[in-house]
């Protein structure tokens, strides 16, 4: 059969402890035990069923780290309290000092900013390449590598992985590649396509309510096992726990994430073909335009589509500036960093979500100051958000500066 991750999903049934159709909420720091024997092998992880504390685990966290193990399709995940700290979690508990990692030069500012000026400090080396460029990938791979780090969408570019062919590199090296899925959420399976680790900021598509931050990692039994290991798992000991409150949350709005990926997919190509075709210069995976089309299509789970997330370059920043403000202010959505919420958010990535990352790379990399990153949200009537967005720029004179 083929992989379907929603179906996955759909497929996990959970009895809340009065048989309530959602699962009850541990609202619980500590548990308790009858015998001290009992306590003794749950600590050392040889009880199952059992909880000790909530650090380790508890019955909430637990719950959604199946639901997205099925969603990705590993056998295991292990929540966090953001997407940093699952990112954070895996590179230090992959390598060590002395170690090299092969990364993606378009990925989160965060992301960037911890593999340049933080991993550093524990002997610890990136280099960041061009990941479209198998060539360069092979090239940059050296005796002490030991990841290979992409997103499977980059941020904010949105160029994409070549996750197939990325695996067989990593594989031939004894490499583990590591993907951060945040951008497509079941349009692109990391895991089914050869990844070994799959990360997401469950803070965007996956809760899709801009009100709770968190992150996973999902990968195989050894290596979340290895994470919450007690004497030496990062996940464990750099406590990045997700709060019992908020994995319910999120559980809860996982649900319908199939449905709000079809519909935010929908807009952004419904708005990145009328604007590619009105002559503003629009990158959307969805267009034949962009450069990597034909192998999203190999990639990804069509029924989901290209995506919410396209971009639009207004030619300088003060355009785009004056744009954002203006679409604020007509009620088109927010001015904001983060995606996945039900209105449209949009902002500047050079001097945002990107801004950790040195002007000159930025524009190695191809990020100009007038790149406005959009979210597309649910709306409804999506052609009335078209024309209200196409005023909006014709009003500024955008269409002047960046015709094709």
């Amino acid at each position: 059969m083929e992989f379907n991750p929603a179906d996955n999903i759909q497929d996990l049934q959970y009895f809340g402890e009065f048989g309530g159709v959602n699962p009850s909420i541990s609202d619980s720091s500590t548990y308790t035990f009858i015998a001290a024997k009992s306590m003794m092998d749950t600590f050392e992880g040889n009880l199952e069923g059992c909880y000790l504390y909530s650090r380790h685990s508890s019955p909430s966290n637990l719950y959604l780290g199946q639901a997205l193990a099925a969603m990705e399709g590993t056998e295991a995940a292990n929540v966090s309290a953001s997407g940093m700290g699952a990112i954070s979690s895996v590179l230090l508990q992959l390598c060590s000092q002395g170690d090299h990692i092969v990364s993606s030069r378009t990925i989160y500012g965060g992301t960037y900013a911890f593999l340049k000026n933080f991993t550093p400090k524990f002997g610890i080396e990136t280099s960041f390449i061009d990941i479209t460029d198998l060539e360069k990938v092979e090239a940059s791979i050296t005796k002490n590598t030991k990841i290979l780090y992409c997103e499977s969408v980059s941020n904010p570019l949105l160029e994409i992985a070549d996750i197939k062919a990325l695996s067989k590199i990593a594989k031939a090296h004894n490499l583990a590649l590591v993907v951060d899925n945040t951008f497509s959420p079941l349009q692109i399976s990391p895991a089914v396509l050869g990844a070994d680790v799959v990360i997401h900021s469950l803070t965007k598509f996956i809760n899709g309510t801009s009100d709770t931050v968190g992150g996973v990692i999902c990968g195989s039994n050894d290596f979340i096992d290895s994470l919450r290991n007690v004497n030496d798992g990062a996940s464990m000991l750099l406590g990045p726990v997700m709060d019992s409150f908020r994995s319910a949350s999120i559980l809860k709005n996982l649900r319908t994430l199939h449905i709000r990926m079809k519909k935010h997919s929908e807009n952004a190509l419904y708005l990145a073909q009328r604007f590619e075709q009105d002559g503003y210069k629009i990158m959307y995976p969805g267009l034949k335009s962009h450069p990597q089309h034909e192998l999203y299509k190999s990639l990804y789970n069509q029924e989901y589509g290209f995506g919410g997330l396209l971009t639009l370059d207004a030619g300088s920043l003060e355009k785009a500036d004056d744009l954002m403000e203006l679409m604020q202010e007509r009620n088109l959505g927010y001015l904001a960093v983060s995606l996945g919420f039900y209105k449209t958010l949009f902002n500047a990535p050079g001097t945002a979500t990107s801004s950790e990352i040195p002007v000159e790379e930025q524009k190695t990399m191809g990020l100009t100051d007038g790149l406005i990153r959009f979210s597309i949200g649910l709306d409804n009537d999506i052609e009335r958000t078209y024309q209200d967005m196409k005023y909006c720029l014709e009003s500024l004179g955008v269409a002047t500066l960046v015709k094709i």
